[in-house]
């Protein structure tokens, strides 16, 4: 054999190795790729009760926020109407208490200067007797 040839041989058992070598990982892929698919589509079809328990929540949330919604408009109306209640009130009667208020506080304040300025003579004058007693 000349040393052409046996460049050939190990030129053809490296090719024949690496096209083994080619093959495993092909295989090993493909092997991969089937598992992957199998499993996308468990996970596809273990998603559509998710997704349809998911919609069913979502009705019931729009459910309670259209009831949510009815409560607050009613609020709003009531918070209307006692705001109006509160200024009929304070129009009608606002106006006299607070005049009845001040009047009540006047008179409360001039009883006692009254009462301040009758006490007042009446120290002094027992002073100066028992002082002209000494």
């Amino acid at each position: 054999m000349s040393p052409g040839e046996i460049a050939a041989w190990v030129g053809a058992g490296a090719f024949v190795l690496v096209a083994l070598v080619v093959l495993i990982v092909g295989i090993k892929a493909a092997r991969f790729f089937d598992k992957a698919a199998i499993a996308m589509e468990k996970a596809a079809d273990g998603s559509d009760p998710l997704f349809a328990g998911a919609n069913t929540t979502l009705t019931h949330v729009n459910t309670q926020l259209e009831r949510v919604d009815g409560i607050t408009a009613n609020a709003r109306a009531v918070t209307g109407n006692v705001s109006a209640l509160t200024s009929l009130f304070t129009a009608t009667l606002g106006g006299p208490l607070v005049k009845a208020a001040a009047l009540s506080y006047g008179v409360s304040k001039a009883v006692k200067a009254r009462r301040k300025a009758a006490e007042q003579p009446n120290k002094h004058s027992k002073r100066r007797t028992r002082r002209g007693a000494k």
